[in-house]
């Protein structure tokens, strides 16, 4: 299988729409709601002549081969896609996170364990040393060409994002994760891997943007329609870095163990849904 690295977006033709309605808990976007941001899309900032690529924000991604010339047989397509579309300064530690939950080391993008499995990523990062948050669009606005084109040819998507405790409804200081979004097996194997890892992971509840609910959420524009919106508090992302190392500099070079457990704890419910998924 063969992956390709690109720092910048590239034209893509294909965008999706995931239809799918369900009724579920609700995960906090960690950041102000629709009304409080600067921009009302992805379009809308890129479009900003004062917001510049590669100085205010950056975008990655990696998307592997998927070539299938045979009449006798299907192959499997692109299981899974993580995502982290407020990444960098933004949402701190989501960044590194979905390198790692992909399956590359943060730090030099090593396949991590060598073994694999790996999956495809994306993210928007905010580069700034300060006021990233006016960066922040809303999961429902997001119409970056790449995230969606990547999100419509997976069958799983991953969205990981970071919110304040208070956001979150948990008591002052609390170690958390919320676990929300549309596919409610990957809801539940996410929530038996995290309480195997002792991290504590809440079902997201309340309003459909804080839950990943709405269909139009980037988490859930997937083949299937579904996928799942991960929150994690302040606390708990910063306890995954070592002290005084939690900068954009710093961050991939000082993991704690528990951004490891908490990167297994995620691929092992990520590997777990694929074993159940027949070829599309």
């Amino acid at each position: 299988m063969i992956a390709t690295v690109i720092n910048r977006r590239t034209l893509i033709a294909a965008f999706a729409a995931a239809p799918a309605i369900s009724t579920i808990g609700a995960a906090l976007a960690g950041t102000p709601a629709n009304a409080a941001d600067l921009y009302s899309s992805n379009t809308a900032l890129y479009a900003d002549p004062s917001v510049v690529e590669g100085v205010d924000y950056g975008r990655r991604y990696r998307r592997h081969l998927v070539d299938d010339q045979s009449l006798q047989s299907t192959s499997r397509p692109v299981r899974t896609t993580v995502i982290a579309p407020h990444g960098g300064g933004i949402e701190v530690g989501t960044s590194e996170l979905c390198l790692a939950i992909a399956g590359y080391h943060p730090a030099d993008l090593a396949p991590t364990p060598a073994a694999g499995p790996v999956h495809d990523f994306w993210m928007f990062e905010g580069l700034r040393s300060s006021n990233n948050g006016a960066l922040h669009v809303t999961s429902t606005h997001c119409d970056d060409g790449m995230a969606r084109a990547m999100c419509a040819g997976s069958l799983n998507v991953v969205a990981l994002h970071g919110c304040t405790a208070s956001q979150a409804g948990l008591e002052t200081g609390a170690q958390a994760v919320l676990v929300g979004g549309l596919n409610a097996t990957l809801r539940k194997y996410l929530m038996e891997e995290f309480a195997a890892a002792g991290v504590r992971a809440v079902t997201a509840s309340g309003e459909e943007e804080i839950a990943g609910i709405a269909p139009d959420n980037i988490c859930n524009r997937s083949m299937l329609g579904m996928g799942a919106q991960l929150e994690m508090t302040t606390e708990l992302r910063t306890a995954m870095f070592a002290p005084g190392k939690n900068t954009r500099a710093d961050r991939a070079t000082n993991t704690l163990p528990l951004f490891w457990s908490f990167t297994n704890a995620v691929r092992t419910a990520i590997q777990r849904l694929e074993a159940t998924q027949p070829v599309q």
